[in-house]
This record gives C-alpha cells, sequence and structure tokens, in this order.
C-alpha cells in the first residue's frame, strides 16, 4: 500500500489562523473550481469520497487538511508524514465578490505564508490551461522560489486528437520553462486513471520516500 493510501480527513478551516499547527510537509491541490482537485486527490489516494467533489462549482470554501502517515505494526498508532491540502476552488465568475474576495486571502496566504508547503499541485483543464486565475497561482509562487509545483493537465481524455495532446504538452512544458519554481509537467485523468502513478513517483521525490 501507498502512502498516499493511508490518507484521512482531519480538518477543515476557512481561516488562516486556525490550520493545524504546521509539523510536516505539505502538499496543496490548487486549481479553478471545477478543474478536478478532488477528484485528484480521490483518485491518488484511491478513496472515491474522502476529498469532496462538488458538481456547483464555487461550492468548497475551506481548506481541508487530508493527513497521510505510516503505522506502527504493534501499536497500530499513525505517525504522520505529510498533509495533503485541498485549497478552495477559485475563478468562478457566478460568486459574489466578498468570496473572490475571501478566497483569494485564503489561498494566496497559504501559499504565501505557509511554513510547511513543500509544493503545490496546480490543477489545469485540458482543454482550458491557463486561465488568469492560474496564472495568479503562479505569479503567487514566485515568493516561494523553492516550492515545486507540478502541472497536472487534467480531463485529457476532453481532448480529441493525439495532435491536439501534443500541442497543448508542448505549450505549456515551454511556459513551466518561464517559471522561478521547479516544476514538472503530466497529463492526468481521474476518469480513465492515467497519470496516477507518474504523480505518485513526483510527490515521492517531493517526500524524500
Amino acid at each position: 500500500m501507498s502512502i498516499y493510501e493511508s490518507a484521512v480527513f482531519t480538518v477543515s478551516s476557512s481561516k488562516l489562523d486556525n490550520l493545524p499547527p504546521a509539523s510536516v510537509p505539505e502538499i496543496a491541490f490548487a486549481g479553478r473550481s471545477n478543474a478536478g482537485k478532488s477528484t485528484a486527490i480521490n483518485t491518488l489516494t484511491r478513496q472515491g469520497k474522502l476529498a469532496f467533489a462538488s458538481k456547483t462549482p464555487g461550492r468548497t470554501q475551506l481548506i481541508n487538511f487530508f493527513e497521510l502517515a505510516t503505522k506502527d505494526k504493534v501499536t497500530h498508532e499513525r505517525h504522520p508524514v505529510a498533509y495533503l491540502v485541498d485549497l478552495p476552488g477559485y475563478g468562478y465568475a457566478k460568486t459574489t465578490a466578498n468570496i473572490r474576495s475571501s478566497w483569494s486571502d485564503l489561498v494566496g496566504g497559504y501559499i504565501s505564508e505557509r511554513s510547511a508547503l513543500l509544493g503545490v499541485v496546480l490543477i489545469m483543464d485540458a482543454r482550458r490551461p491557463f486561465m488568469p486565475s492560474d496564472e495568479w497561482v503562479i505569479e503567487f509562487m514566485r515568493n516561494r522560489p523553492t516550492a515545486k509545483m507540478v502541472w497536472l493537465i487534467n480531463k485529457e481524455d476532453q481532448l480529441r486528437t493525439v495532435s491536439e495532446r501534443r500541442d497543448v504538452i508542448a505549450a505549456v512544458k515551454k511556459r513551466a520553462e518561464t517559471c522561478v519554481n521547479p516544476v514538472s509537467v503530466q497529463y492526468f485523468s481521474g476518469l480513465k486513471k492515467t497519470g496516477v502513478e507518474e504523480l505518485r513517483a513526483t510527490l515521492d521525490g517531493w517526500l524524500g520516500l
């Protein structure tokens, strides 16, 4: 069993000052509302309902923490290794200005200030990568130049041709070369379960597993 299958929900918070102690490395998942963040976490951990996947964009307005841990073979006690952190979806046009502002403060504040942040998994729709809110997260990460990123080009099954998939990934890789952060790029599909092992290998490298 991989470490990701040990994931359990621990806490949700709508405020930065209510987050758990920054005691172990944290890998955050960021993306536009309905880009597939929750599905990516569920697929990674092989737990279909671990992260709430709403069909209504903009519904999730909390930072959610999922603990990864090893278990003592004798006592069965859990020993935390890391957190997967599900950040609120952003960029949904039908939300109010106040809600969009609070999301910006919450997500931006977490990325800028959270000392335990190891890296960010940025999920983008393969049909619409680099929307303004995606660029906003990438720009915020410039303030954390040692933090890593992996860009998941999600829903690649929605791209109709091989040439279209090739062109999209080439454009994304070219954009990644302009970033100050270490960035890796890959296709991903929660529906077809493609790219899951590649993502696990990347995160293993981040965590030194």
